[in-house]
Order: structure tokens, then C-alpha cells, then sequence
């Protein structure tokens, strides 16, 4: 599993769709494009998103009541309305149903860019934990203020595990985040984490594996 943060996309507007996708693929984010909300509802249900950037004016269920839905039922991903709709009553409208920010069309690339990168970065902090430093955001590990060269794999099992301190994380999360995954595989990785950033990982035989608490 890669490290790029993903975004959930509404727009059916398909030429501004695709500049959009292309502008955002190259700040290197994982962009799933929809047309309508009932789409949005159907990708929530299996994925996990970063952020959404919804269009108003959609088919089938428009992206205020999209996002009315979405908040109803607990999901508190940052969500952003891009939309022609100008108006007083649909800004406060749209900031009632749980959006993060408006941003009206025709928008600014780069201040798009901006804004996303601030909630990115609100949304993945930097976790300091004895002599390391992560920074969830931008996928950096220090340790003793020195940069950390270690695999994508590496650095997601490590994020999962400094996230949950002192929680014991079951192996099957883990396989998730792992290209060949196996018992032994798992093993080993936790092994050279142990040594690499001389931390106490535990592991509850046959459950999982935790970082212990400092």
C-alpha cells in the first residue's frame, strides 16, 4: 500500500473533472473521480479518503445532501464544496451541513493547492515519540533530528503502530499494508524497525504487535 493521500472527487463537469484529476495527480495524490452522489455513498461504504472536494449541483443526490448523509453516519473526513453557487444562503448552507471550506468556481489552482496542503497537514500531525519524529503529512521519519531511510512498507507498518501506542494491533491490519504478507514477513519487518529505531515492540503470540507506551 502506498503513502499518497487519497482523495474522493464529485464533479460531473467532465472537462474541469479531468483538469482537476490532472492537476491533482501531480501533487502526487490518488484521485477517484465520481459523477453523482449515490457514487460517493457507494465509495465511502469500502474505501477510506483523505478529503473530499464535492461539487453542489450533481445528479442523483446533490453534494449538500451527500455530505449531510455522510455526517449523519460519523464519517468526519474534511470536505471541501467547490461550486458556482456564489450566494450568501448556500455558503452558510453548505457550512451547515459539515463542510470544511468553500471554495467558488472559477477557483485559483495554486490556492486550491494551498488549501488542500494546510488540511492535509491539520489532519496529519507530526507524532514525536522518545528520540523519533514522523511527519504523518509529508511521510518524513527522523530520528535523533536525522532523516530515516526506510521503505513505504516500513513507514506504514511504523505509522500504524505510533498512531496506537501502547495498543496491540492485529497481524491481519498489518498484512494489509504488506506486498507478500506472512507471519514471517511480518516478523521480520517488525525486526528491523526494532533495531533501526531501537523501539520496544511486544508482540502478543498469534494476535498482533504493539509499540509499547514510553
Amino acid at each position: 500500500m502506498d503513502n499518497k493521500k487519497k482523495i474522493l472527487l464529485l464533479e460531473d463537469d467532465t472537462i474541469l473533472a479531468q483538469t482537476m484529476v490532472s492537476l491533482l495527480e501531480q501533487e502526487n495524490y490518488d484521485v477517484t473521480l465520481v459523477e453523482d452522489g449515490e457514487e460517493v455513498l457507494d465509495k465511502t461504504y469500502d474505501n477510506k479518503y483523505d478529503l473530499y472536494l464535492f461539487d453542489i449541483n450533481v445528479p442523483l443526490l446533490n453534494g449538500t445532501n451527500t455530505l449531510k448523509l455522510l455526517r449523519e453516519a460519523q464519517d468526519t473526513t474534511p470536505t471541501f464544496f467547490i461550486t458556482a453557487l456564489r450566494d450568501t444562503a448556500s455558503i452558510l448552507n453548505g457550512f451547515d451541513c459539515g463542510c470544511d471550506d468553500y471554495i467558488k468556481k472559477p477557483f485559483d489552482s495554486d490556492e486550491l493547492l494551498a488549501r488542500i496542503k494546510a488540511v492535509m497537514k491539520r489532519n496529519n500531525p507530526v507524532i514525536k515519540y522518545k528520540n523519533i519524529t514522523f511527519d504523518l503529512f509529508d511521510n518524513r521519519l527522523l530520528l535523533d533530528e536525522e532523516e530515516v531511510s526506510l521503505g513505504s512498507v516500513e513507514k506504514d507498518v511504523f505509522a500504524l503502530l505510533i498512531k496506537n501506542i501502547g495498543k496491540t494491533i492485529d497481524k491481519s491490519i498489518f498484512f494489509d499494508y504488506m506486498n507478500k504478507p506472512s507471519d514471517a514477513a511480518l516478523r521480520v519487518l517488525i525486526s528491523k524497525l526494532k533495531k533501526v529505531l531501537n523501539i520496544d515492540i511486544s508482540n502478543t503470540k498469534g494476535v498482533g504487535y504493539k509499540l509499547e507506551k514510553i
